[in-house]
């Protein structure tokens, strides 16, 4: 887990130590904040208002590491914090937070409480005005960052509210980043709600993020769903990955829909030859009746491919070691056949 990914009290501590008494104003207010703490950010603002400005001034000022108390009420997600904030304090429900360099993590309000899995607040602050459609840098929605986050009632939120369920980013569409985290509930709802299964970023498509992190379940709804089984080329080959991964389910899963076994990887091996080194027997078994015999197979059986792709492997080894000593020049002394390595 990243730093950004701890609780908000949990990154103070690793900065400032657990002795909250030493911590700076600012960090025990946005603290109070975090925990939706009324009283108590009022009375750290009163001390922190040293040029007379008023609390309410104080409150929609104060910041610590990029973030205000809008920001940090999204770890409690309390109402009447959220009520105060906003409707007494008027602060920007818009306004990103700045605690990271990095343009993709520019967090609004609404967005915080969407990383706790705040779902009564998102809808606070949505129904005051809060932008719906905002996007982060790369084109990131709150669609994007419910799925990534894994809460499928705000991913039902969401969609109920209108947002694209194919909105496209950096990260590919809400469906491929769900496959890719394997939030099989996530990836059923999108594609309830006429996700395109197909649609995916300009390097891999839902199917092939699923694929990748061995994600089962995902595929077998993805491919339930329509995604296309064929694949963009040899580079992303869904069978391909499949044989290489040893994912004997979705192996059936993919043949049963129509995939290719015949189809060569980037290196000019099939399926079946990926399976026998990388999988099981019983994967070699079950894309044998859906492979072409291969010219070089003097054997085309089971026994046989996997016998010959061993053979390939030991031969690749001896070549791989003559290679290395090849790589070095070699003297022998001539009185004892002492072998030295030149530099």
């Amino acid at each position: 887990m990243g730093t950004r990914e701890l609780p908000l009290p949990c990154q103070f501590e690793l900065l400032l130590g657990t002795d909250r008494d030493r911590w700076p104003l600012e960090a025990r207010f946005i603290e109070a904040a975090h925990h939706g703490k009324v009283r108590e950010i009022k009375k750290i603002a009163k001390e922190l208002d040293v040029h007379g400005h008023g609390i309410p001034v104080t409150v929609a000022s104060t910041t610590y590491m990029g973030m205000n108390a809008l920001h940090a009420a999204g770890g409690s997600g309390c109402l009447p914090a959220y009520q105060y904030l906003v409707e007494e304090v008027k602060m920007d429900i818009n306004k990103p937070d700045t605690s990271q360099g990095n343009l993709h993590f520019r967090f609004s309000p609404v967005e915080h409480a969407l990383k706790y899995g705040n779902l009564p607040a998102m809808r606070y602050l949505l129904d005051r005005g809060a932008d719906l459609h905002r996007q982060r840098s790369g084109d990131i929605t709150l669609l994007h960052s419910a799925a990534a986050y894994g809460h499928s009632e705000i991913v039902k939120y969401l969609l109920s509210r209108g947002m694209d369920v194919d909105a496209l980013s950096v990260l590919g569409t809400p469906l491929g980043i769900s496959a890719h985290k394997g939030y099989a509930t996530i990836v059923k709802i999108l594609l309830q709600h006429n996700a395109d299964p197909n649609k995916g970023s300009r390097v891999l498509g839902p199917l092939d993020m699923a694929l990748h992190k061995s994600n089962v379940s995902c595929v077998k709804l993805l491919i339930q769903g329509g995604a296309n089984v064929s694949g963009a080329g040899p580079c992303y080959n869904p069978l391909v990955t499949a044989a290489e991964k040893g994912l004997t389910e979705a192996i059936k899963c993919l043949l049963e829909a129509g995939a290719n076994a015949n189809v060569l990887d980037k290196f000019g091996r099939l399926p079946v030859e990926l399976a026998a080194e990388y999988g099981t027997r019983e994967d070699v078994e079950i894309l044998f009746p859906f492979t072409s015999p291969i010219s070089t197979v003097t054997n085309w059986s089971v026994d046989g491919i996997i016998s010959h792709v061993k053979m390939e492997i030991k031969q690749l080894e001896v070549y791989q070691i003559i290679f290395s000593l090849a790589s070095f020049p070699i003297c022998v002394a001539s009185d004892n056949w002492d072998f030295q390595i030149l530099h």
